[in-house]
């Protein structure tokens, strides 16, 4: 039986057959690196399996963990040589936590446990460092009476800056062993201020309720948050890893860092990260002190006088610098590592693999087959595929004026043009209204993950380029700019001062984290240049796939882009969208409120040439493709006039009574338009209006003919289908036209005739459907709203409380549920029992979702279709998809 508890150095945890679940991506890592020879300090992880006890008996550790926790303290203690709580030569602990995937600064950690009143003396006459023990003290309540006592830790920061600026220094490291004593005080003095109980002194009573905090930090809002945001279960938990002390801010040959094997903005080949001198690892992450650069290389190119750490501590970094080229060999990927140094003896803490931008993740992949560390298949199942999207949208236009007011440090690539926010409630607040924001804070925390999140770019004025902000940002693939000593921030006033100017709250900027600046003002940008490393894994990606890469798109501009991202044809021309047109709707609203057949054709007659124009262009982009045109969907009231002058132009135009206007629109509401007399209905009701689509498609096609220009295929689509007769129906009026086209031009037109399957009757009756239909094209938003019977418009009300409450585990219109690819499966199966060779297709949202195309894939479709900008997503994704079926994954 595999124990709960297991030491780095357990052989046991080699035998796990998947350790990171078990373990940790902490704790497996660290046991990995023990294995590996590195210097780890001793300790030991409670595992996951332990998170999932802990929240099954009330959230308490029961009698059998702690007898086991303490076994274990024995261990460590013996291979240090030092004792839990001892006065004379006291062992100091980290109680890290430890989730299965990184998830960077979202839960706690607790550093220096098992310090008190007397054992912080001890540590004291042990290492004659007085002020190296009493800093590691306050540094221990600050971070124990936070996490685990529940005070805020600005009430700690603030007694530390007074203090500062009493004695008139600016950085911690100013402050003496007389400081710290005063400080610990008054730290002692908060904690009982505010939570009515007297800072622990017991060092058990620290440890267990260290350990009961970082599992209770997996169900913290922030840690809620970001699960949510990167799709990882509940159900998972933490495993917890308990570690020896070893000691960055005892001082001069003393030091604490991170550090990445490669770029992760850019994904150059070279060693990047920063360290401080007689520091602990937390100063660099928060950014409470500006760190140094490690390589000589970074610093001159920074332009700054602090030495690196390559000419502080030379001899340390040359024994760093061959770990890191071991580490990454041995993972075969590009390693964040997290190290100390203690009295000029290197110790790591955590290796780990990095967050990293697109850019740079494309590079790296490209970079290591090349390096033959791994192979093409590796690389493409390496890159997330929604991660592509940042790489994909536009990029600064340096031609534009750009009115450059700040520089920071360019933490995460990309632009980002928005109003100035301070606080997460506010982008968020924007975010609902449609409104672009630019988050701005001295510096961020975990509590700003769902403002982050909401915003456009991030930017702060303190922390480096391994700082939460940083890190986060380039996870999430949002623009940053960090550290930015430029700006002067007031929350108060809502405003941040630079040089030259003033910004207030609702002011537009734009940041680019490719650079850095901060500029006044919106700027334009430019369409990305896809080439290089990203064409080269692309084209592996396509060798790999067998589904087949559309796109949704009605307009000749979103026809070629799409077509550029490598989109082989269009699944889905949604009609509709080109009548909303301003010249034309009034033709629209002219048919609509049309009483007679003949009033109706001659409304439509001034709509079929747009129609016909539009069409020659999309063929003509898609030349040799096949293009799926659907014919009109929604329901006629979205076309009409809603305020009142509107009303009065169309009456105008249409030469009608505004109060007969006012009428007709009266008459045509639905109470659930949705579910009325929309699809193939108003094609039943009013064949003329499909009768003028689809002869606009057919002359579009002829006209390119005779003008031998190559067109592409067209698949007509008939939507909203539910009954065979339906289909009958619309087919043969569709073919009825394209006879009458044909005959008139005196040439002959290829194309075939489908449906839309989003309805559950007809993925029902698919097998009747297949008589008359050459192809099915799973519509698959409306295919969810109405298997569900939830509105996509209206379910952002409540579908947060069913995620929360885990009836779903994602957002069904985001990525598609089994009861929904259940209704799929079947249509496939009895289409192709009746049609062997029918076309199947996807043309939903779905299609752009990685773990959709995974079902696509499975259950034999022929393409999914999905957003211009999507397709390099859905092409990576589908070639993922054949290989993890190939795997059995």
């Amino acid at each position: 039986m595999t124990k709960l508890i297991l030491n780095f150095n357990s052989k046991q945890s080699k035998s796990i057959k998947n350790p990171k679940n078990f373990l940790g991506g902490k704790g497996a890592n660290l046991s990995e690196m023990g294995r590996m020879g590195l210097p780890v300090p001793p300790g030991f992880t409670i595992s996951t399996k332990v998170c999932e006890i802990f929240y099954k008996d009330k959230k308490k550790l029961n009698n059998n963990l702690i007898s086991q926790i303490k076994k274990e303290l024995k261990i460590i203690e013996k291979d240090v040589s030092k004792k839990f709580g001892d006065l004379k030569n006291p062992l100091l602990l980290s109680v890290r936590s430890g989730a299965r995937v990184s998830m960077p600064g979202m839960m706690d950690t607790i550093l220096n446990l098992g310090l008190n009143d007397k054992t912080v003396n001890a540590l004291a006459l042990k290492t004659s460092n007085g002020r190296f023990a009493k800093d590691s003290y306050r540094r221990f309540i600050q971070m124990y009476g936070n996490v685990v006592m529940g005070v805020e830790s600005y009430h700690f920061e603030e007694l530390i800056e007074n203090y500062k600026l009493t004695k008139g220094v600016l950085l911690d490291t100013d402050l003496d062993e007389n400081d710290w004593n005063g400080l610990i005080e008054d730290f002692k003095r908060i904690v009982k201020e505010k939570t009515k109980k007297e800072f622990p002194q017991d060092v058990f009573q620290q440890l267990f309720g260290a350990i009961s905090a970082v599992f209770l930090s997996w169900e913290s809002n922030r840690a809620k948050v970001y699960r949510k945001l990167n799709k990882i279960p509940a159900e998972w938990g933490t495993a917890v890893n308990v570690q020896s002390m070893v000691f960055g801010n005892m001082g001069d040959d003393c030091a604490t860092g991170v550090v990445f094997t490669r770029n992760p903005s850019d994904g150059s080949n070279e060693i990047y990260g920063e360290y401080l001198i007689n520091a602990q690892g937390e100063d660099v992450v928060a950014g409470t002190r500006t760190p140094q650069y490690i390589t000589k290389k970074a610093r001159k190119n920074a332009k700054v006088e602090e030495p690196s750490m390559e000419e502080s501590l030379p001899k340390v970094f040359n024994e760093l610098k061959k770990i890191l080229k071991k580490l990454e060999k041995h993972y075969k990927d590009m390693q964040d590592v997290e190290f100390t140094v203690e009295n000029n003896k290197l110790w790591m803490l955590q290796t780990r693999s990095g967050k990293r931008t697109a850019k740079s993740a494309v590079k790296i992949a490209v970079d290591m087959v090349k390096e033959k560390l791994i192979s093409k298949k590796e690389a493409v199942l390496r890159i997330d595929p929604n991660s592509l999207d940042t790489l994909l949208h536009p990029t600064l236009d340096e031609n534009s004026t750009i009115n450059v007011i700040a520089n920071g440090l360019p933490a995460s690539p990309g632009a980002a043009s928005g109003k100035v926010v301070f606080t997460s409630e506010e982008a968020e607040r924007l975010t609902s209204m449609m409104q672009d924001a630019i988050l701005v804070r001295v510096e961020t925390s975990p509590e700003d993950i769902q403002g982050m999140h909401a915003a456009k770019g991030i930017l702060t004025a303190r922390g480096g380029m391994t700082s939460h902000a940083a890190v986060v940002a380039r996870g999430m693939g949002r623009p940053c700019v960090s550290g930015s000593s430029e700006i002067d921030i007031s929350y108060e006033m809502k405003t941040f001062k630079t040089s030259s100017m003033e910004i207030k709250e609702g002011d537009v900027i734009t940041i680019d984290g490719s650079t850095g600046r901060i500029i006044a003002g919106r700027v334009s940008t430019v369409k990305p240049e896809i080439s290089g490393d990203f064409s080269k894994l692309m084209s592996w990606a396509d060798s790999f796939r067998k589904l087949k890469v559309r796109t949704n798109s009605e307009t000749p501009k979103d026809t070629k882009t799409a077509k550029d991202f490598g989109a082989e044809g269009i699944g889905l021309c949604r009609t509709e969208h080109m009548f909303f047109d301003e010249e034309r709707i009034f033709s629209v609203r002219e048919m609509i409120l049309s009483k007679t057949k003949e009033d109706r054709a001659l409304a439509l007659e001034k709509l079929l040439p747009h129609q016909r124009k539009d069409f020659i262009d999309i063929f003509k982009i898609m030349s040799g493709l096949p293009v799926t045109v659907r014919l009109l969907d929604p329901p006629l009231h979205e076309f009409l006039p809603r305020t009142n002058k509107e009303i009065n132009e169309v009456a105008n135009i249409v030469n009608l009574p505004v109060k007969e206007v006012e009428s007709r629109i009266e008459e045509l509401h639905e109470q659930n338009p949705m579910l009325g007399h929309r699809g193939c209905r108003l094609g039943i009701s009013f064949p003329e209006i499909y009768e003028m689509q689809c002869r606009a498609i057919f002359e579009a096609l002829a006209e390119l003919k005779k003008n031998n220009i190559k067109s592409a295929f067209p698949e007509i689509m008939i939507p909203l289908v539910s009954t065979e007769a339906e289909i009958r129906i619309m087919k043969d009026l569709v073919i009825r036209t394209a006879n009458q086209v044909q005959k008139e031009n005196k040439l002959k037109i290829k194309f075939i005739v489908g449906t839309m399957i989003e309805l559950p009757r007809a993925a029902i009756k698919a097998k009747e459907i297949a008589k008359h239909a050459e192809f099915f094209s799973f519509g698959t938003n409306d295919l969810t709203q109405t298997t569900f019977g939830i509105s996509r418009d209206d379910s952002g009300k409540f579908l947060n409380d069913y995620l929360d409450h885990k009836i779903f585990s994602v957002d069904p219109f985001v990525s598609i549920d089994d009861g929904v690819s259940d209704l799929v499966q079947l249509a496939v199966e009895r289409g192709r029992n009746q049609n062997k060779k029918i076309k199947l297709g996807i043309c939903g949202e779905h299609g752009g979702d990685p773990n959709s195309i995974l079902f696509c894939a499975k259950v034999g479709l022929n393409y999914v279709s999905c957003s211009p900008y999507r397709v390099p997503i859905a092409r990576l994704a589908a070639a993922q998809s054949q290989l993890n079926i190939r795997n059995k994954i």
